[in-house]
């Protein structure tokens, strides 16, 4: 559920309306599809412990870094959905870079990176290329960009905004794990369990989820991490044609950046992370982030509704155990259960601007009718009008299972995580604990790290913005950022303000600072706060 971290202020409440809610209309492939395969992928799936990214890199070979990419006309892209998708305006070319299915092997096996570029509008006056992810993971770049692109005219400016598929994701050997059929089935399954027949109904889901990725996109698995997007990504510099390079990264994204930045720090330029991933927190701890985030944006609501955050909490509480009991009914022959319910809950917490949609479906809700919270939480799992999902969350969970090392099982859950998450928020925590259950327990994969590394010794400044009211990646996150990127290295500039994401809240005093650092290369002073 959950673990995606976004930009979903942008994405999930309202450009999903209008991207995922809106596409292709392609049909899901048949069972045994590969999803985008790379190029003479090997027929079975890795044995699972396979983690090469870690591995020592050779040199790229000049196929690769000397590679020039045909931009052409765009296409809708695969990762909006729906009858009424459409491609991105004139001003946008698309192209396909290829890179290397395993760094560890450069010359073998090569899968496409999908592309998205819209050129300087001032060409005299060009810096370079910036280059954009939104998060997840498993969001697409292609996407998003175009449908956000308003919010970086400034940018644009004097930079050619660039977004890409990360691997594994949508365009870029996009993984699929399930169809729409087995998706509606399995969120129909209690996400904390009460029962012992719940409890094994969740973990045989979970397993067989991981199968059904196994089965379809097992040759991808070992090679969507993190580490490898980052090297796709200074391969994308060098393809561009930029010594450096520049970077705006949200939620995910700065997990991304800071992965970059430890990798390549000559080449960092003007990079700045927004809405933070905690780069100290673990498995465990990231999801007990979001139990804190997720609770203190809820409690924030209902202080701005003039309700204290106890009565609001117990209010929510009592909500989801009645619908553990008996789901509503939504005039669509679907019921809003549980789990649906704070999918729906959660979604519109990611922006202040979204707070009505979430009073009207609580309201709703509590007088019997769940449509509202089914609503926002279709948004939120990219379910569109004709029941089609998107692989968004597929591609996360395979990223998100192939990084971490993190498994845990059902009996740790419930002997020592519950009672501590429920703690820190009883609206969210058995939600996020129950999900650390079902999250990677039975990936066919192993990870690659506890927690990432970023420290990034002699790199550019980067700028790393933190927001007090962000409920997906807690303030916190940003100022263990800084910290670990290195002295000298990263700058807190902190939005004393909610949702998820600070810049794309239109909030001047922090655009401003953001806008004039990548245009003029001036960093705002450590400590700067913005209201």
């Amino acid at each position: 559920m959950s673990r995606r971290t976004r930009i979903s202020a942008l994405l999930t409440v309202s450009l999903l309306l209008t991207v995922t809610g809106c596409g292709s209309g392609t049909e899901d492939p048949p069972p045994d599809a590969k999803a985008a395969a790379p190029s003479s992928a090997p027929a079975s799936a890795p044995a699972a412990g396979f983690a090469p990214d870690s591995a020592p890199v050779p040199a790229l070979p000049a196929s690769l870094t000397g590679q020039r990419l045909d931009w052409k006309r765009c296409e809708a892209p695969r990762a909006a959905r729906g009858s009424a998708a459409k491609a991105p305006g004139s001003g946008w070319k698309c192209a396909t870079m290829r890179a290397p299915l395993d760094y560890t092997a450069p010359s073998g096996d090569t899968i496409g990176i999908a592309l998205i570029r819209s050129e300087a509008q001032d060409r005299a006056s060009r810096i370079g290329s910036l280059l954009f992810n939104f998060g997840g993971p498993g969001g697409s770049g292609v996407a998003a960009l175009p449908a956000a692109a308003d919010s970086f005219t400034t940018l644009g400016t004097r930079y050619d905004l660039v977004g890409f598929d990360p691997r594994g994701v949508a365009e870029s050997a996009g993984v699929v794990c399930r169809n729409d059929r087995q998706t509606e089935k399995s969120l129909r399954i209690d996400a904390t369990p009460d029962t012992p027949a719940e409890e094994r109904s969740f973990l045989a889901d979970s397993a067989a989820f991981g199968a059904d990725c196994a089965r379809r996109s097992g040759p991808l698995l070992p090679h969507v991490g993190t580490t490898s997007a980052a090297r796709d990504m200074d391969l994308m510099r060098q393809v561009l044609g930029d010594d450096t390079l520049n970077y705006l990264g949200f939620s995910y994204g700065t997990e991304l950046g800071g992965v970059y930045a430890h990798l390549f720090p000559a080449k960092v330029g003007r990079f700045t992370l927004d809405a933070v991933v905690d780069p100290t927190a673990d498995y465990v701890g990231h999801s007990r982030n979001q139990a804190v985030g997720f609770q203190r944006a809820l409690e924030n609501y209902y202080k701005s509704r003039g309700v204290s955050a106890q009565v609001g909490t117990a209010r929510v509480v009592r909500l989801l155990d009645r619908l553990d009991r008996e789901p509503l009914p939504t005039g669509t022959g679907r019921r809003l259960t549980e789990s649906l319910a704070l999918t729906g809950i959660i979604s519109p917490l990611y922006s202040e601007s979204s707070w009505p949609s979430l009073t009207d479906a609580l309201d709703a809700a509590e007088g019997g009718d769940g449509s509202g919270l089914l609503r926002l939480a279709d948004a939120y799992n990219d379910r569109d009008a004709q029941g089609r999902y998107g692989t968004a969350q597929h591609a996360q969970r395979a990223i998100s299972c192939a990084d971490t090392k993190g498994r845990v099982t059902a009996a740790e859950v419930t002997s020592r995580l519950l009672s501590d998450f429920r703690r820190v928020s009883p609206v969210f925590g058995p939600y996020l604990a129950w999900d650390l259950a079902g999250w990677c327990a039975d990936w066919p994969v192993a990870g690659e790290h506890d927690t990432p590394e970023v420290s990034a010794p002699g790199a550019a400044p980067i700028l790393v913005v933190g927001g007090k009211g962000d409920p997906a990646t807690p303030y916190e996150g940003a100022q263990r950022m800084v910290e670990e990127l290195g002295k000298g290295v990263g700058v807190l500039l902190t939005f004393e303000g909610e949702g998820h994401g600070a810049y794309i809240t239109g909030n001047r005093c922090i655009t401003g600072a953001v806008d004039e650092y990548f245009l003029h290369g001036t960093v705002p002073a450590a400590g700067t706060s913005c209201s």
